[in-house]
């Protein structure tokens, strides 16, 4: 996938650091625009976080291994970049296990869903005030949606366009009231509550009641994609997403280098001096017009501080204020490592999930009547009541592993076979994802492998709760006889694709309009350096799998 820089160039108009979706994204857009174009990637392959593979032996299933959803990647920029995915939709939205029974989402058949809030709650109050909720979220990101791949909008302009088009009470639960409060008063029941919660918390650690609303952000970027908020299946599996944009890329002219280790970063008047370390050792060196970061915003800090330029990337415009945002100093500098004791500066990202990967021989036996391709084709819910989620969350606070840890578990197979094998295609083997949330790095750093196991057992005792039989007894093994089980930490992620502190969003969501009318019209990826900008989810709008900040950096360059 990758090939070799032109020795005699010296210059570059663009120089990409990091060649996941976003940096790849970037590449096509500004390479199609008639920029050089050069992507440099620490990793020996493209894609980032997005991307497929064969994590057991022997085994041929292609899994999402960090990534597995696609919501906000927008239209527009598939057809801009011609890229050929497709995108399933899946028809369920969700199964949540209760005791001997459960509540099922089906959004073709809204007699059946009436009937499961009604088994569960005892009435019809929840099902109606469900349909409410989401009818004003699917008209917000009916609205909203367009308007994230443009210039920034000013708070002022997003504000009239939800609270004139869908009301003030819309603005004030999804803009201004902890997410917490809304949902008590939307729906009575506490499994319904936490069901709707889950969206606040997808990579975030936080209370559904924190003043600051992280947890509303992360709420609004889960219900706004494609203006539908429908998370949908990448046929092939996510790495086919990645694949296309690098094609893309390279077609439009961009050069792509992988095993690249960027090692300094340093801004001039008349360009960006970027150094690298290539395959063999050899250090390497070019100037950019401009330097696009699709690295997260606390490793462009490192590689600033590594050019002598001082420590921090300045990020004085709209999207950079680090304190308020979640940025900070990049690991390897004197505050952006943990101390002795694994603490993280307050500033530092910090991830909260435990991903685990599994190749099943079979689904595994549900205690209520439900189809089990019903409840696994779309999100099946573990253990995350509104209660449940707040006790885990308090455990965690407190640096413990939650007792009963809320999970997600979604199946790619169900939705799309072509990610296994001949051999496996026409069996009943399924590939599982499991997402435990409110695990935050915190509980990981002192003993890594001590806590991943510990956290492991807990996950999996939680899992086994709501079914009728362990999850172990239909477990695949691989070609050594291991059980087909991967599990990675927080800690694991930020070793293995670079996401600062394992956070998936690379730092805290932002809302995705200026704060100030200032910085109305900037696209949201600007520094205080002006050749400096940032391509990755650590820019305003950035987070899941989009392109939008990569697009977004590639048109601030292009205007220029």
């Amino acid at each position: 996938m990758a090939c070799m820089p032109d020795s005699t160039r010296a210059r570059y108009d663009v120089v990409i650091v990091g060649a996941g979706h976003n940096g790849l994204t970037a590449a096509a857009y500004a390479a199609r625009g008639g920029r050089s174009v050069l992507v440099l990637e620490r990793a020996d392959h493209v894609g980032g976080a997005a991307v497929s593979a064969r994590p057991f032996a022997g085994v041929d299933a292609r899994l999402s291994r960090y990534s597995y959803l696609v919501s906000l990647l927008p239209r527009r920029v598939v057809d801009e970049l011609a890229l050929p995915i497709t995108l399933k939709r899946r028809r369920f939205s969700s199964y949540t296990p209760v005791a001997d029974g459960g509540l099922l989402v089906d959004t073709q058949d809204d007699a059946a869903t009436r009937a499961s809030f009604r088994r569960l709650t005892g009435s019809d109050a929840d099902f109606e005030a469900w349909g409410r909720f989401y009818a004003m979220t699917a008209e917000v990101a009916r609205r909203l949606a367009p308007t994230l791949t443009e210039p920034l909008l000013p708070r002022s302009a997003v504000r009239d366009l939800v609270a004139d088009g869908v009301g003030e009470d819309a603005w004030r639960a999804l803009f201004e009231e902890p997410l917490g409060e809304v949902l008590r008063r939307t729906f009575a029941d506490d499994v319904v509550r936490g069901v709707a919660a889950t969206d606040g918390l997808i990579g975030t650690f936080a209370d559904v009641d924190e003043p600051s609303l992280r947890q509303n952000r992360c709420f609004l970027y889960h219900v706004i994609g494609n203006g539908t908020g429908d998370w949908d299946v990448p046929v092939g599996g996510m790495g086919t997403v990645s694949g296309a944009l690098h094609d893309a890329a390279v077609a439009a002219g961009a050069t792509i280098v992988t095993s690249a280790t960027v090692t300094a970063v340093d801004p001039g008047v008349s360009g960006v001096e970027v150094a690298w370390t290539d395959a063999d050792g050899r250090t390497q060196g070019v100037t950019a017009g401009h330097v696009l970061a699709g690295c997260a915003p606390t490793e462009l800090d490192r590689l600033l501080a590594g050019a002598g330029g001082g420590r921090g990337v300045g990020l004085g415009s709209d999207v950079g204020r680090t304190a308020d945002l979640g940025g900070g100093p990049g690991p390897g500098t004197p505050d952006g490592a943990p101390n002795a004791e694994g603490e993280l500066p307050a500033s530092y990202p910090e991830g909260a999930q435990l991903k685990v990967n599994m190749l099943l021989k079979r689904l595994p036996r549900l205690r209520d009547d439900v189809d089990p391709v019903a409840a696994f084709s779309g999100t099946l819910h573990v253990n995350e009541s509104l209660t449940q989620l707040q006790d885990a969350y308090a455990q965690a606070a407190a640096g413990r592993i939650p007792d009963l840890p809320p999970s997600e578990i979604y199946c790619h197979t169900l939705s799309d076979r072509t990610i296994l094998g001949p051999s496996l295609a026409s069996t009943e083997a399924q590939t599982i994802t499991l997402f435990g949330l409110h695990m935050p790095t915190r509980l990981f750093r002192a003993d890594p492998d001590g806590a991943r196991e510990q956290a492991l057992r807990a996950t999996l005792a939680s899992l086994n709760s709501v079914l009728a039989e362990p999850i172990e007894d239909v477990l695949a093994l691989d070609a050594d006889g291991a059980p087909c089980l991967e599990v990675r930490t927080p800690v694991d992620l930020e070793g293995d694709v670079g996401l600062p502190g394992g956070h998936i969003f690379h730092r805290d969501l932002t809302w995705p309009f200026a704060e100030s009318d200032a910085d109305a019209g900037r696209w949201g990826v600007e520094t205080d350096h002006p050749r400096v900008l940032l391509a990755g989810a650590g820019a305003r709008r950035g987070g899941g799998v989009s392109g939008i900040p990569g697009r977004a950096a590639a048109m601030a360059v292009l205007a220029r």
